[in-house]
């Protein structure tokens, strides 16, 4: 890890903390999940309500076989499985069915959510629903305020497609306080096959007051972007691991970084791994997108993993990926396991020269696949200052 202090010093040790949770609660309890806004759910321990049978919906032959049956709670019926129940009471089949279907309907209440309850809840609890902005408003527009901060996304295209920007510009733009878009926390940049691009961080470090003309330059000058950007080199998988286990958690329960990238996440896997270890590659995959998760969810804090795509050997016209992944022939890399591990995946396209002719290369951001946003792309140009979507050019 590159912290950005004395080059003498050492990295902060990580000190185990008590163990995540509780034991499980005794049988008076129930541990009900809940979903919460960001496609993410939490899991809490709530007491059973001690309700009788006489209050549930049911044929009054139903509730006295259960009370002969010496039942006398919602709690007692439901710990007995449905043999159990017809063995005690002497129901039938269908009764028992009818029987556990009104208990445990009468414990969960009404499960409808409409989509003005959600709405509701959207303008009740805005920091459920914060974002890390893009520091471009057409992008943010295409994104509906930025990056999610719970769970990964996913940015996937060819080389020169504008990637490595895009994130570095995530890396600046994440240290601007929260009413400018930011968290106002610093980012950890695991690069795993090319050296960091300081030079570049540093020339949109010196143009951040002409692309982002929203923020206040006596807000930018007070900001030390280049002091709060922590640098990791992990080029095999178990360095990538180690780093996303003991080393971000550090930083991320500290405050001090709210973004996590990963620059790339196929290169390890694609150069250690051949096509007779794909079963070890897939549980490797799996740790890492799980250990990815939980630090964002537990943190609040986006992560973004740049991803490389797969050309595919199949003639021209046959679609083996999404569209708009540099063309029809073009996919994410690393496949579905890796996929079953992303909340939003985007693509970034390139114009090849030949197809661009020999006017500027054209680059486009779409959105694959996201819960709470629909198909979308839009143009974006990269220059010295940055990122910037180009406007009118959304498409759904």
């Amino acid at each position: 890890m590159v912290w950005p202090c004395h080059k003498g010093n050492r990295a902060p040790r990580l000190r185990h903390s008590a163990a995540l949770g509780s034991r499980a609660a005794r049988g008076d309890d129930k541990r009900v999940r809940i979903r919460v806004p960001g496609n993410s759910s939490i899991s809490v321990v709530t007491p059973l309500k001690k309700m009788d049978v006489d209050q549930l919906d049911l044929n009054p032959r139903i509730i006295a076989a259960v009370k002969k049956a010496k039942l006398r709670s919602v709690k007692e019926v439901l710990h007995l499985s449905g043999p159990d129940l017809q063995r005690l009471t002497r129901l039938s089949g269908p009764d028992v069915q009818r029987l556990l279907k009104a208990a445990s309907s009468h414990l969960q209440g009404s499960s409808v959510c409409t989509a003005l309850h959600l709405l509701q809840q959207e303008e009740q609890f805005p920091e459920q629903h914060e974002r890390l902005s893009l520091g471009c408003p057409v992008l943010d527009g295409l994104l509906r305020g930025g990056l999610p901060l719970d769970g990964i996304t996913e940015l996937a295209g060819r080389s020169s497609a504008g990637k490595t920007q895009l994130a570095l510009q995530l890396c600046l733009a994440v240290q601007l306080p929260r009413r400018h878009g930011g968290l106002g926390a610093g980012a950890i940049y695991v690069c795993t096959e090319d050296a960091f691009p300081s030079r570049r961080l540093q020339q949109l470090i010196a143009q951040q007051q002409r692309l982002r003309t929203d923020v206040p330059g006596d807000v930018l000058r007070k900001i030390k972007f280049g002091h709060q950007i922590f640098i990791e080199h992990a080029a095999d998988v178990d360095t990538l691991l180690e780093c996303v286990r003991k080393k971000v958690p550090v930083l991320l329960s500290r405050g001090m970084a709210r973004l996590v990238v990963i620059d790339s996440v196929a290169a390890p896997f694609r150069c250690e791994f051949d096509q007779a270890a794909s079963a070890l590659r897939a549980r490797r995959l799996q740790a890492l997108g799980a250990e990815l998760r939980r630090l964002s969810c537990t943190f609040r804090s986006p992560v973004l993993c740049i991803n490389q795509v797969t050309e595919s050997t199949e003639e021209r016209g046959v679609a083996t990926g999404p569209p708009g992944v540099g063309g029809e022939r073009a996919s994410p890399a690393l496949g579905i396991t890796w996929s079953n591990q992303l909340l939003v995946r985007l693509t970034a396209d390139r114009l090849r020269p030949e197809e661009a002719a020999s006017a500027p290369p054209r680059r486009t951001l779409r959105v694959v696949s996201a819960p709470h946003l629909p198909p979308s792309s839009c143009s974006y140009t990269v220059t010295a200052e940055g990122v910037r979507g180009t406007p009118g050019t959304e498409s759904c």
